[in-house]
């Protein structure tokens, strides 16, 4: 078989993004999804750890373009704290789609050290696989766990979650999704952070499948 020019290859790149976004346009303007509950209905209270809310400024909302949002401290008298964020979109489109953390924490001044993926046991459901994503600015150190949610599938790759947002889109009708993302400190050690993170995802994810649609 020849092999395609140069500008064939271009042409071919170019048609495809078309199509993506043509597709995505098409589906954005189909019956819109809601929330099952919105969000700041999300439990306050997870194990012995009691949450405090962390409103986002609006500059920085309007720049994430989400539907509903948490943003939460959650702390406990034993451990430290942790933050979990979830973004819910109701459609994506360009400019409001799901912003990948490995792209917003580096624009914080969090750099990364290491990034891997662990998977998840939940009792009662599927294991999950989370992104673990160890960052750290100046002295500080932090580990993130996060994934993608969205009509009842997780995935951890970005990529995977933007296939599954096109095939949803085709199939269904169907765009919307959420991040969730999970924070501590390391500074008591990478292994007790992970240790707490694990616990959070166990607890939360459950959670989690109540606030977004199936």
């Amino acid at each position: 078989m020849p092999r395609l020019s140069m500008q064939a290859r271009v042409w071919v790149t170019v048609s495809i993004l078309v199509a993506g976004t043509l597709v995505l346009h098409s589906a954005s303007h189909g019956e819109p999804i809601v929330l099952r509950l919105p969000l700041r209905e999300f439990p306050s209270q997870i194990g012995v750890w009691k949450g405090e809310d962390q409103p986002l400024d609006p500059k920085i909302l309007a720049a994430l373009g989400v539907t509903d949002y948490l943003n939460r401290i959650y702390r406990s008298q034993s451990a430290q704290p942790v933050q979990v964020y979830v973004g819910y979109y109701q459609t994506q489109r360009t400019g409001e789609a799901i912003h990948s953390p490995k792209n917003c924490l580096p624009g914080s001044g969090w750099e990364p050290v290491r990034s891997d993926r662990l998977q998840v046991n939940i009792p009662g459901y599927s294991p999950i696989v989370v992104n673990s994503y160890l960052i750290e600015k100046g002295l500080d150190r932090d580990l993130v766990f996060y994934w993608y949610q969205s009509q009842g599938r997780v995935v951890a790759s970005e990529y995977s979650a933007k296939l599954w947002m096109a095939v949803g889109a085709v199939t269904r009708n169907r765009t919307d999704g959420a991040l969730v993302r999970l924070v501590t400190s390391a500074q008591d050690g990478e292994d007790n952070a992970r240790a707490r993170l694990v616990i959070f995802a166990r607890e939360t994810y459950p959670l989690t499948r109540q606030f977004i649609p199936n």
